[in-house]
């Protein structure tokens, strides 16, 4: 997992609430284990037509957006099902960071351990943030982990709160799988010593 410290770059607005996981990433496309690929497939109800034609009125279609590293988003963003292809599709289209002032809670724990920065911050502060998303690729705004602060357009600083260990693990880089090999050496010890106490295991 990529580490993240600080990104300064072009915010989505999507200003939407009760934005579901099928929403996000529908459910024909979860037949794969792969975490790459699907950003092609985020949003695709809303990105496409029925000819598989881009819907260029879609945030995302925007050629100011094209690029989005931040999306900015309503309340309860991620809710419905628990499918973990969600936070893989905004990651692989390039989204690092979502602001939105609350989520579902399976969807928030998931983009942590998938590199995703879900920051939620108060709805008046999401819809100056917003504002700021509106004026397109010209307006970039930075999401600061280390000192948990998002920083608008014209300065104006946000800070967010964060649990200290999930933000250990995304400055370090760290999912599931890094977390236990931190601790290569002593399982490695354990196992060691567990071979010489029980040999007949």
């Amino acid at each position: 997992m990529d580490k993240f410290k600080t990104i300064t770059g072009v915010a989505a607005p999507l200003p939407l609430i009760n934005v579901d996981t099928d929403m996000i990433i529908p459910k024909q496309f979860l037949k794969t284990i792969k975490r790459s690929g699907l950003g092609v497939n985020l949003f695709d109800e809303m990105r496409y037509g029925d000819d598989g034609a881009e819907l260029p009125d879609f945030v995302l279609n925007k050629p100011a957006y094209r690029n989005a590293e931040i999306l900015v988003a309503g309340d309860n963003f991620g809710c419905g099902s628990s499918r973990e292809h969600a936070p893989w599709a905004l990651l692989d289209f390039g989204i690092r960071a979502v602001i939105a002032p609350s989520y579902a809670d399976i969807f928030y724990n998931n983009c942590f351990k998938n590199g995703i920065v879900p920051i939620v911050l108060p709805k008046e502060q999401v819809d100056a943030l917003m504002d700021d998303a509106r004026n397109g690729e010209n307006a970039r705004i930075t999401v600061d982990l280390e000192n948990q602060t998002v920083i608008g357009t014209d300065g104006t600083a946000y800070p967010f709160e964060v649990d200290s260990f999930k933000k250990h693990c995304l400055l370090n880089g760290l999912d599931d799988i890094g977390l236990t090999l931190e601790k290569a050496a002593s399982i490695k010890t354990f196992e060691q010593n567990m071979a010489q106490a029980r040999p007949w295991v």
